[in-house]
């Protein structure tokens, strides 16, 4: 197992562990928030419960009102029967008088037909003797209730006016007081957001922990309360009489807030390690790069010594009188040893770049590679007639084939055929490279570049990495498998901008 795949499990692991922490993490959230959700309903449904009890006891008070609205008026009709029986002509008067005196509570006045106030009872003594102030009274006991009329005399008729007693003005202040305080305790008894509404849904009488934002024009109302009747339906308070309000709600802030903490949270996290991922990868780059730099440099630092003392024995063999076809290949050789030596010593420092005809560049590295690998292996080269101009460092690209034509003939274990084909491209120059080897799995098409990703025993992984390196960094090119199948080979695609 090489460096590379080790690695990949490791992420792959570390991958799985930080999944199960965030589901682990999300799942314990949800089984806290639905226990509030569920406690919070379960103190709704008592408030709720409360609240039903409340407006019984409201329902119980406003029909002891119309009680007392009711008895109230028959004190008056009573006390007009009494008035009209004491203007006829009876024997015994006792009983009327009695009546008329037993009306201690209702205010009562009595007008004839053209609304002259003729007599009044249990008025305030500064109604009762001004007159401009009895008129006002009788006009507002009119707009409270229709008066009593009183068959006088022949056809003539009188009429009663009266109002509430003062005893039923108390007990109605009372009433509204805890009305009101009902309302309150329905608004604060709850950390909810609530809204109480009359009978239409939309005309609000108070409402707790809602945004004032959220309430500032019927229309945001309306949606307001229509989104709280979505979530949960409203909480009907019947108040007796016909007249029913109504308790929209909705599930707390705490609560609403505990359901996105997650979400914000591992967002934050998320953001954190990305971050921290980005600097590390940047510092570990930067750590590769000084370790690409140093070993580069110090391999061309080395082979600097043998590729003089060779040098040396040439000249020497020159003067004894050796085969010149010996002479020739070696000094081909040593020429190699120095463009490999060049081209390590450029690791590190930006290349200079030249308008070079890629053609003849492949073709010469062709025809080396020819002479120094199997004859088993066919190369062949597919080229345009015409000349194809790209911007080269010829030592680091022809670097780059060697790697790439070793690696096939490792894959085809020496035996095969690898073909190099240029094409012209809108994007620039497309050179692609097939063998006939092993092939490539779907899944490793990527890995192949990464360094340490090798399938030999004694392989470092490094050729293909270098290989991306040199075009990518330095030559601002593109480099990928473009395609391969197990079994049958692999063709590589470098593409190289003109300018």
């Amino acid at each position: 197992m090489n460096i590379y795949t080790r690695k990949q499990q490791w992420k792959v692991f570390l991958s799985i562990v930080a999944l199960l922490i965030v589901f682990t993490s999300l799942w314990y959230t949800n089984q806290i928030v639905n226990e509030i959700s569920e406690d919070e309903r379960t103190k709704a449904k008592l408030w709720a419960d409360a609240v039903q009890r409340k407006a019984k006891l409201v329902k119980f008070t406003n029909d002891l009102f119309i009680k007392l609205q009711t008895e109230e008026r028959k004190k008056a009709e009573l006390y007009a029967l009494a008035t009209e029986e004491l203007n006829n002509d009876i024997s015994d008067i006792s009983f009327v008088l009695k009546v008329l005196q037993d009306n201690t509570t209702v205010p009562v006045i009595l007008t004839d037909q053209k609304g002259n106030v003729t007599a009044s009872r249990n008025l305030d003594s500064s109604i009762a003797n001004n007159k401009e102030a009895l008129e006002k009274e009788v006009k507002l006991m009119s707009s409270m209730y229709e008066p009593v009329v009183i068959d006088y005399y022949k056809g003539q008729k009188n009429f009663l006016y009266h109002k509430d007693s003062r005893l039923f003005n108390d007990i109605k202040i009372v009433f509204d007081s805890l009305i009101k305080s009902f309302i309150a305790d329905v608004i604060n008894s709850t950390s909810l957001p609530v809204i109480y509404t009359d009978s239409s849904k939309y005309q609000i009488i108070d409402v707790g922990n809602i945004e004032p934002e959220l309430l500032q024009s019927p229309e945001s109302i309306k949606l307001t309360i229509q989104k709280m009747a979505n979530d949960n339906s409203p909480i009907e308070i019947d108040l007796g009489g016909g007249y029913k309000n109504y308790i929209f709600y909705q599930q707390s802030k705490l609560l609403t807030q505990l359901k996105y903490y997650p979400y914000v949270q591992f967002t934050v996290i998320g953001l954190f390690l990305l971050i921290a991922y980005v600097l590390f990868s940047i510092s570990r780059k930067a750590e590769q790069d000084q370790v690409w730099v140093g070993m580069s440099k110090e391999t061309a630092h080395q082979l600097g010594t043998p590729i003089s003392s060779l040098m040396a024995w040439m000249e020497y063999l020159k003067t004894n009188a050796t085969d010149e076809s010996i002479i020739n290949e070696m000094n081909r050789d040593i020429y190699r040893l120095q463009m490999i030596t060049e081209r390590f010593s450029k690791i590190g420092s930006q290349p200079t770049l030249q308008d070079e005809d890629v053609c003849l560049t492949l073709k010469n590295a062709m025809d080396y590679l020819k002479q120094r690998t199997s004859k088993n292996v066919n190369y062949i080269l597919q080229i345009p007639d015409t000349e194809i101009h790209a911007k080269l460092s010829i030592p680091l690209f022809e670097w780059v084939v060697e790697n790439i034509c070793k690696n096939a003939i490792d894959a085809m274990d020496g035996k095969g055929e690898f073909k190099v084909t240029v094409t012209d491209i809108p994007e620039g120059v497309a050179i692609d490279l097939s063998d006939t080897g092993k092939g490539i799995t779907k899944s490793n098409h990527k890995s192949v570049f990464k360094p340490g990703y090798t399938t030999k025993k004694r392989g470092w992984g490094l050729g293909l990495s270098l290989c991306k390196r040199i075009i990518e960094n330095y030559h601002n090119g593109k480099i990928f498998v473009l395609q391969s199948e197990e079994g049958k080979g692999t063709t590589f695609r470098i593409i190289l901008n003109r300018e």
